[in-house]
């Protein structure tokens, strides 16, 4: 991104609402996961320079779940806002934990008493009072969703919360969930390569006034163009196991962001911009949250909220990403773990 482009944002960006009656954020967020690792190692000074930058352009939805580094990720969110809470919605999850004390966080807990304990851990890790949009980070199948989410809604009266969402539920399950509390925000993948919220999911939370937080939206990295091949996921890369970025499936797709890089370069914008143009032109009701771990690559995912896409371009899009040529599945397995949504 260069400074021109720099002074034609003027550091701010466009503002969406989150749900009916929910804060006004950035239309482009700042996903925090590998900001604690995920992706290999990332220096925690360099990360808390990212945070304080991405205040500084106008990013306001901050994303992050407490088992993300085991906790770590949320306290260095909280070092990064540290005297600029107001300028911040932060979005965090609970309802996955550990089996044991240190281990991975590989067990759903729905539980009302659980839910209550993650949200308070939580805002001590983080150094709020309150946490303005709390997701119910995976749906427990052992839990009924709306004792769940009758959990949270103690937690909002209470204020430690300000509002409710889900992640990675079913358009079913939304609804039963928005009966019991309104549900603002539900955050599922959504991205160029990934579109199985299209069919049920997205008109499940139009119908209910519900924003979609866009995980994942670049394909975790992949769309970015910047990965050459499966060699380049260093040691501690977790995307060494997904199985769309495994050998055979890699090759395979990365002919299609080639493709798309022809449409990026006749456009004069990076990969990364191009895919998250063609995701907030999908609804005022969608906030992609591209993780970075470098200021200049967040600068550049800000600049898609000034992209506009052509008829033209984005059919070209929808052609190279076209439903059933994507390779591999979107994670690698569908277990009772926190990477897996078992309620559809």
């Amino acid at each position: 991104m260069d400074a021109d482009d720099i002074d034609e944002l003027g550091w701010h960006v466009e503002r969406r609402e989150l749900g009916v009656g929910g804060p006004e954020v950035s239309a482009v967020g700042l996903g925090c996961m590998n900001l604690s690792g995920g992706y290999g190692y990332a220096d925690p000074g360099e990360s808390l320079r990212v945070i304080g930058r991405a205040l500084d352009r106008g990013v306001t939805l901050f994303d992050t779940a407490d088992f993300y580094a085991d906790g770590e990720n949320e306290r260095l969110l909280g070092r990064g806002i540290a005297g600029r809470r107001a300028e911040a919605v932060l979005v965090t999850r609970g309802g996955v934990r550990a089996r044991t004390p240190g281990g991975p966080p590989t067990v759903l807990d729905g539980t009302p008493a659980y839910l209550r304990s993650a949200c308070e851990a939580s805002l001590r890790r983080l150094g709020v009072d309150s946490i303005d949009v709390y997701l119910l980070g995976r749906v427990d199948p052992e839990v009924p969703v709306e004792e769940s989410v009758g959990a949270l809604a103690e937690l909002r009266q209470e204020g430690k919360i300000k509002h409710i969402g889900l992640s990675e539920a079913s358009a079913a399950t939304l609804r039963r969930a928005h009966a019991v509390h309104p549900i603002i925000a539900l955050e599922s993948e959504y991205s160029l390569w990934e579109r199985h919220v299209e069919a049920e999911i997205l008109p499940a939370a139009r119908e209910s006034g519900t924003t979609l937080i866009a995980h994942s939206p670049l394909g975790k990295g992949f769309l970015t163009g910047l990965l050459e091949n499966p060699d380049d996921l260093g040691e501690g890369d977790h995307r060494r196991n997904h199985p769309r970025l495994q050998s055979g499936n890699f090759q395979h797709n990365r002919r299609m962001v080639d493709e798309a890089q022809e449409v990026a370069t006749e456009l004069g914008v990076s990969p990364a911009r191009l895919a998250l143009a063609w995701l907030l032109a999908r609804g005022k009701d969608i906030v992609p949250i591209p993780g970075s771990r470098r200021g200049s690559h967040m600068e550049d995912n800000i600049a898609a909220v000034r992209l506009a896409l052509s008829e033209e371009h984005t059919a070209r899009l929808d052609r190279i990403f076209r439903p059933g040529r994507v390779a591999g599945s979107r994670h690698p397995g569908h277990r009772r773990t926190a990477g897996a949504d078992r309620d559809g």
